[in-house]
């Protein structure tokens, strides 16, 4: 970890290496007039949108929606089975199990074609007070237990003792967007009303704590929090059904997640404050986590470490090397299936659009584990089987 300091405030940083677009916003950052104590960044953070992926912000008094971004809730989940996977040929694997998950789950931009039982919801909440929520509820109830796009995906994995794992990356889908981007705007307009010293061209208005608008985003947030859990744990159940419709005698254990696109209540350094994680995990003593690598590369299973100078928090995943366009740009369609295809895995790489989720568009997970070497404890490591992406 390295320390500087910029525009009078604190950066403590544990990126392995960090692009310019990431850099400049990390300086529009120290603009903030509200941040606490000082800003983090973990080993896989890289260039986002207002504030890096990879980026714990903690602030007095105000919430920043730009901080957390518009996939809320945003996370991973893995269960750990009882099935060997030496018992699980290729073809069954392609054929049964990667078939079946396809069947049962709606991948990239499609959704259920009917609504999901409302028990697959989040519950407890008074969604009609809701501004966007209310308005989006029914098409979420078509979203629930599909996966989306981008970098979300499912994986089965085998951990060093031969067991099956099942891991999922995914969100909010579109309601977190909404919401996200329907808050943020809100937040740019009152800012603007209030001349706030918040440069606007940053691109991270707030809304003040005991505002109305605070108060509603904060709700709206928590409910796509719970609808992003929610999204994983009906995936994962398909899946684990898929799973015993093939293996006789499939038994599964609590799943584990994580999230890491939020905003949260916490004590750090003696105060209270809102912590926004936007691609970081919560990293307490003792909790387990989850940081994936990319496509082709191990996975593992942590337990955090507790460290206050992180905000207690680590990496989300190895971080992207490349953007987009410069990974379709640079990377090669025939190395990086040759790589895959080396290390036996029934992969997601087809076409040069596909390369943006290649391995090698992100940074070594390796390299990044070693870097938060004081933020987690590696438990368990996981090599990647089959993947399948939106």
């Amino acid at each position: 970890m390295t320390t500087e300091i910029i525009n009078n405030v604190i950066v403590k940083n544990w990126a392995v290496s960090i692009d310019e677009h990431a850099r400049k916003e990390v300086e529009n950052l120290c603009l903030l007039p509200f941040i606490h104590h000082h800003i983090a960044l973990m080993p896989d953070a890289h260039g986002g949108k207002g504030m890096p992926i990879g980026g714990v912000l903690a602030t007095k008094g105000v919430v920043v929606p730009n901080a957390v971004g518009v996939d809320i809730g945003c996370g991973m989940c893995a269960v750990k089975t009882n099935v060997r996977v030496d018992s699980l040929t290729p073809d069954i694997i392609r054929k049964q199990l990667l078939r079946g998950i396809r069947r049962q789950i709606p991948l990239g931009r499609d959704h259920h074609k009917q609504k999901q039982d409302e028990k697959f919801m989040p519950q407890g909440f008074d969604t009609d007070s809701m501004h966007v929520v209310s308005r989006q509820l029914v098409s979420a109830m078509k979203q629930v237990g599909t996966l989306g796009g981008g970098n979300h995906f499912i994986e089965l994995q085998r951990d060093d003792e031969g067991w099956l794992w099942i891991m999922i990356h995914s969100g909010s889908r579109n309601l977190g967007k909404q919401v996200g981007e329907y808050y943020n705007d809100k937040a740019d307009a009152l800012n603007r009303r209030w001349y706030s010293m918040v440069p606007p061209d940053i691109n991270m208005p707030f809304l003040p704590l005991r505002t109305d608008e605070f108060r509603q985003y904060w709700a709206e947030m928590e409910y796509c929090v719970a609808f992003a859990l929610c999204n994983r744990s009906l995936m994962m159940n398909r899946i684990m059904e898929v799973i015993a419709d093939t293996a006789a005698g499939a038994e599964f254990e609590p799943m584990i997640n994580i999230a890491h696109n939020y905003a949260a209540w916490e004590e750090h350094f003696g105060e209270n404050c809102i912590v926004h994680r936007k691609g970081a995990t919560l990293a307490r003593t003792g909790m387990v986590g989850i940081i994936p690598g990319s496509q082709g590369t191990c996975s593992y299973i942590t337990e955090g470490l507790g460290n206050p100078e992180s905000f207690m928090s680590s990496s989300h995943g190895a971080g992207r090397r490349l953007s987009r366009t410069e990974a379709r740009r640079e990377l090669s369609l025939e190395e990086e299936v040759a790589r895959l295809e080396r290390a036996g895995v029934i992969h997601a790489i087809r076409y040069e659009q596909d390369l943006d989720e290649a391995a090698g568009a992100y940074k070594d997970i390796d390299e990044v584990m070693a870097a938060q070497s004081d933020l987690v404890r590696i438990r368990t490591r996981l090599t990647p089987i089959a993947v399948i992406k939106g």
